[in-house]
């Protein structure tokens, strides 16, 4: 069913996604615009839902679209994947080129599952071929919900401004306790050396809680970030409940 409607909207990908979600943020529209604007919102989560639902415990590993196979990023990111997948998580990124193929390839060859929650972009964000199975997104806004509700950690490589977005949310969920106790892995200390100085201010200043970084590993080594991920994950799937991956041939699963 997923890749019925992923083939749907990769046909899309030049018109709808860019156009409709920019009109809906530029204010308000007619109420029947808006109520149809919900209703197709509400599908493509519905469709996530069932995409990745037994997709298994994952880690989320987010990093840049434009890193180029080979480089040293990207081999980190492959090994990455594969470390992740002998853990017995399942990888999950968001679904493109760069840092993104290479998680999802480490995992894959390492044996592992591999997953993506891919967005719709005019360019750049075309799926990688090396996952178990994907989902596209045609709103940024339900791609981070299903990223950040299906991982119980976070991988944050080298990457542009979407990654530092993607680490922000996971930092501001843990501050606001809508997740607990989610590692936060920041990996190529000489790529984000210059956001440890920030942090560091705003704890001086009281902008942020010291318990936030209590979770968070600032590395380069990938025996380290394997090991905060044992340590913090790991529980976490080992209490939930059995039946909540009961499968229901009513719904097709």
């Amino acid at each position: 069913m997923h890749h019925t409607y992923a083939r749907r909207q990769r046909s899309e990908t030049n018109n709808f996604p860019a156009n409709e979600e920019k009109y809906f943020l530029e204010g308000p529209r007619s109420r029947l615009q808006e109520l149809f604007f919900v209703i197709k919102v509400m599908i493509e989560f519905i469709l996530g839902f069932r995409v990745f639902h037994f997709a298994g415990p994952c880690i989320a590993v987010f990093g840049s679209a434009r890193t180029l196979p080979g480089s040293p990023h990207y081999e980190a990111a492959r090994e990455m994947g594969a470390g992740i997948s002998k853990l017995g998580f399942t990888v999950m990124t968001g679904g493109g080129p760069g840092i993104m193929e290479a998680a999802n390839r480490g995992a894959m060859e390492a044996g592992g599952r591999s997953v993506g929650c891919n967005i719709l972009l005019p360019k750049e964000q075309q799926p990688n071929k090396y996952m178990d199975k994907h989902f596209n997104c045609r709103y940024f806004f339900v791609r981070k919900v299903l990223m950040f509700k299906y991982a119980c950690g976070f991988v944050i490589m080298p990457g542009g401004i979407g990654t530092l977005d993607e680490f922000s949310e996971a930092l501001t969920l843990i501050q606001t306790h809508k997740i607990l106790n989610f590692p936060v892995i920041l990996f190529g200390k000489d790529y984000w050396e210059p956001v440890m100085p920030l942090f560091q201010k705003m704890l001086e200043e009281r902008m942020m809680e010291p318990e936030v970084l209590k979770y968070m590993l600032f590395t380069d080594s990938l025996d380290e970030a394997l090991k905060h991920i044992k340590r913090f994950a790991i529980l976490k799937y080992r209490i939930k409940r059995k039946e909540t991956f009961q499968k229901f041939l009513i719904l097709g699963e």
